[in-house]
């Protein structure tokens, strides 16, 4: 079974564990400093100005996410994973993070299934045994909780939830720029850029070691037990940019690294996806169609 397979298995798992949707808020594992909790504020409509940080002055921790707990069991893992559609690419070789701008869009998610729409970045490390061990972060839609709305989230495989950012108002159109990576020492961040400032959404120490395999997605699941044609507003991606991994430094994710992808143009049943500068722009969503 292949590492997107896989991995969406894994979700789909917790996913359809869902104890009735139950939220409750936990503390994300602890920073490496203590920050200043983040204000409300808006989305900023300025580029980051430097990387995030733990130490840099002005970084703040988001408040504590609503959690929704879900429950691994044999039944769930013999779902198939046939209503997964992943547009986008991953690295051949290991990175220390990723960064970039995601548009938000307003999908047709149906209330009260499993269908969701997401744009996300992911670091990931195949552990052995069919196991994978990995962080993502982005934004999201779902059926089964939010009401429509479109969220911040994260989604990691120490506890296998989906942790949404409530404090942070989305709305079709906007751009939210996104930060995975580690300083080395296993312990992997995920960042927002918001308020002009970089919101720390949560902190896992991860068994992927100092360095993993990224990916850009924008990621659309159908309810298996409810198929149908999901509408998916093209959504954009650009500024990608990835982390050395010996040094950390920054570069724009562009063909001259490894990449696996499905060419210049991908489609996926209904979907497709366009590179403007491969990798670091990009739109994904429903195909154009003719004129009648």
């Amino acid at each position: 079974m292949d590492d997107v397979k896989f991995r969406s298995l894994a979700r789909w798992c917790a996913l359809t564990g869902l104890v009735a949707a139950l939220g409750v808020t936990v503390p994300a594992t602890a920073a490496p400093k203590k920050l200043p909790t983040c204000k409300t504020g808006t989305a900023s409509t300025r580029a980051p100005a430097s990387a995030p940080s733990t130490r840099a002055p002005k970084a703040c921790q988001a408040t504590p996410p609503r959690v929704e707990l879900g429950r691994m069991s044999r039944a769930a893992g013999a779902r198939t994973t046939a209503g997964y559609h992943h547009l986008g690419a991953g690295t051949a070789g290991v990175w220390r993070g990723v960064y970039g701008r995601m548009q938000v869009v307003n999908g047709a998610v149906r209330p009260g299934t499993y269908d969701f729409l997401a744009s996300r970045f992911l670091v990931k490390r195949d552990l052995g045994g069919g196991k994978l061990a990995w962080l993502e972060a982005g934004w999201a839609e779902t059926g089964w909780s939010g009401k429509g709305r479109q969220r911040i989230y994260t989604f990691n495989t120490n506890t296998n939830t989906w942790q949404f950012y409530d404090q942070y108002k989305l709305k079709s159109g906007s751009r939210i720029w996104i930060d995975v990576h580690t300083d080395g020492n296993n312990v992997w961040q995920a960042w927002l850029w918001w308020n002009d400032t970089w919101n720390l959404l949560t902190t896992q120490k991860l068994p992927i070691g100092s360095s993993a395999y990224v990916e850009q997605y924008v990621e659309v699941h159908v309810d298996d037990d409810k198929p149908t044609s999901l509408r998916v507003p093209r959504a954009e991606v650009d500024n990608v940019k990835l982390r050395d991994p010996d040094d950390g430094g920054i570069r724009y994710w562009r063909s001259d690294v490894d990449t696996v992808t499905g060419g210049s143009t991908r489609r996926s049943d209904d979907f497709c996806l366009d590179w403007v500068t491969q990798f670091d722009t990009w739109s994904a969503g429903d195909c154009e169609r003719p004129a009648d």
